[in-house]
């Protein structure tokens, strides 16, 4: 429908109240992906290595900048996940302009190991980016690592536990910037790095952390809230002391879990504070309550937000949320923003009235923008304004069948909708459903059960040789 008013007097802009937050030039961020390494940690998926290349060549096509692809010294399927995404590169069936990142701990072994599995699939250390990675808060140096950083100073175990916290902190910058030089001098050329649980530690640390990282080569320090405990509030807080202690040049990443549900909105007050790159995955994929979805962020900056990225494919969001779904096993929830099987879907007869004058009466996000359909869906909340709409949508096909759509027509209609709907409800049919979801979810992974059996297997003792 044409309002005879303007859109914006009709309705508020939600840009008119976020007009004086401020971000970085649009075209310095950066989207880092992790689906292929974080989302891939995700309980029960896994994928195969022509499944990794087909997710970054989507990702490529959509736009991401950087891409996460984990640890190849881990296994042959990584190396082989990896050969393949250099060798889309090459063939430019992938951007040739993507950056592809490998992990590897703070220690030498970690970091030939990785050397010598690039070499074994004919990459360089200088075509790839190594994510040099260590802890950041003082509970992970000294208990998770504590003993690695003593053997390193060549101190005892027995020290462990007596040992300050200020003794840890330092062996871990040594351990760090050590890890950094040794990459470098063996032709890698771009070093990200950075400690994990970041959102518990200092920031006074880890401000040291990543100058030190700079100074012995590092090129792109990297803060994680590990565990999803940050508040916007909190996010403000730390990011805008490290981006004001670093100089302007540094491109800082941020990496939020969404424990809380807050990664969106602390991903984006991380780039308000001037951070530039920023972690995601696919469908939000990822650790316990995963990670910054990919579609709710580029959404809510462009339209929230007037933050749009260069070259990112928008409408590419659903199609990319479908096929991720068919290679994880893990739909999402029907009623996830932007990308959910119902968030385009109506069924109130007040919403669906409204919805036939203009999308825009209910629809805050543009369905065409992420490539997404409004749709009607018929239930006992029908009204006869959609009911009588459709059948005069399909008005030929009814007079081909002999039927006169009418409004008598339309109210008989609309009663047996209702009517077919409150039986499916008496059937119980819902729990089913229910059941069935979590029993294929279950069946993803291989339960404690599966493990006991199969060491029942393998444990068995053979009748001995006669």
């Amino acid at each position: 429908m044409e309002f005879r008013e303007p859109i914006e007097q009709l309705i508020r802009d939600p840009r008119e109240f976020t007009r004086a937050v401020t971000f970085p030039d649009p075209s310095s961020l950066q989207i880092y992906d992790t689906s292929l390494r974080d989302g891939e940690q995700m309980c029960g998926i896994a994928y195969t290595p022509e499944q990794k290349y087909e997710i970054c060549k989507r990702l490529s096509d959509i736009g991401v900048h950087i891409m996460d692809v984990g640890f190849p010294a881990v296994s042959e399927d990584e190396r082989r996940s990896l050969q393949l995404i250099m060798q889309g590169k090459r063939d430019g069936a992938i951007r040739r302009d993507l950056d592809v990142v490998v992990m590897c701990r703070s220690n030498s072994k970690d970091i030939d190991a990785t050397l010598q599995a690039l070499a074994a699939i004919d990459v360089a250390p200088s075509d790839v980016t190594f994510f040099i990675f260590t802890s950041g808060s003082d509970l992970h140096m000294k208990y998770k690592i504590g003993k690695t950083l003593l053997a390193r100073e060549g101190r005892p175990d027995s020290e462990w536990l007596d040992q300050p916290l200020s003794f840890y902190r330092q062996a871990n910058i040594r351990m760090q910037c050590d890890a950094i030089r040794y990459a470098c001098q063996n032709g890698v050329r771009s070093v990200e790095f950075g400690g994990e649980d970041g959102s518990r530690g200092d920031v006074e640390y880890f401000i040291e952390l990543f100058r030190a990282g700079l100074a012995a080569g590092g090129t792109r320090p990297s803060w994680p809230d590990t565990v999803g405990c940050l508040t916007p509030e909190a996010t403000r807080w730390f990011c805008s002391r490290i981006v004001e202690s670093l100089p302007a040049d540094v491109t800082l990443l941020n990496h939020f879990h969404n424990d809380y549900g807050l990664a969106t909105i602390n991903c984006i007050t991380s780039l308000a504070c001037g951070f530039k790159a920023f972690t995601v995955t696919a469908n939000g994929y990822g650790e316990r309550a995963g990670n910054v979805p990919l579609h709710q962020v580029l959404t809510a900056l462009r339209v929230l937000y007037g933050v749009e990225i260069p070259g990112f494919r928008y409408d590419k969001l659903w199609e990319l949320a479908r096929f991720m779904e068919s290679v994880s096993g893990y739909p999402v929830q029907a009623h996830e923003p932007i990308i959910g099987a119902n968030v385009f879907s109506h069924e109130s007869g007040i919403h669906t009235h409204a919805m036939l004058i203009d999308p825009r009466m209910y629809e805050a996000v543009p369905a065409g923008l992420v490539g997404g359909h409004m749709r009607f869906i018929f239930g006992k909340h029908s009204g006869l304004s959609v009911v009588d709409a459709t059948l005069r949508k399909h008005e030929a096909r009814l007079r081909k069948a002999g039927v006169e759509p009418d409004s008598d027509l339309t109210k008989r209609v609309l009663e047996e909708v209702k009517r077919v709907r409150e039986e499916r409800a008496r059937s119980g049919h819902v729990a089913g459903i229910v059941q069935d979801y979590y029993e294929s979810i279950g069946r993803l992974g291989l339960s404690e059960d599966d493990v006991l059996q199969i060491a029942e297997g393998l444990g068995k003792k053979q009748p001995a040789a006669v």
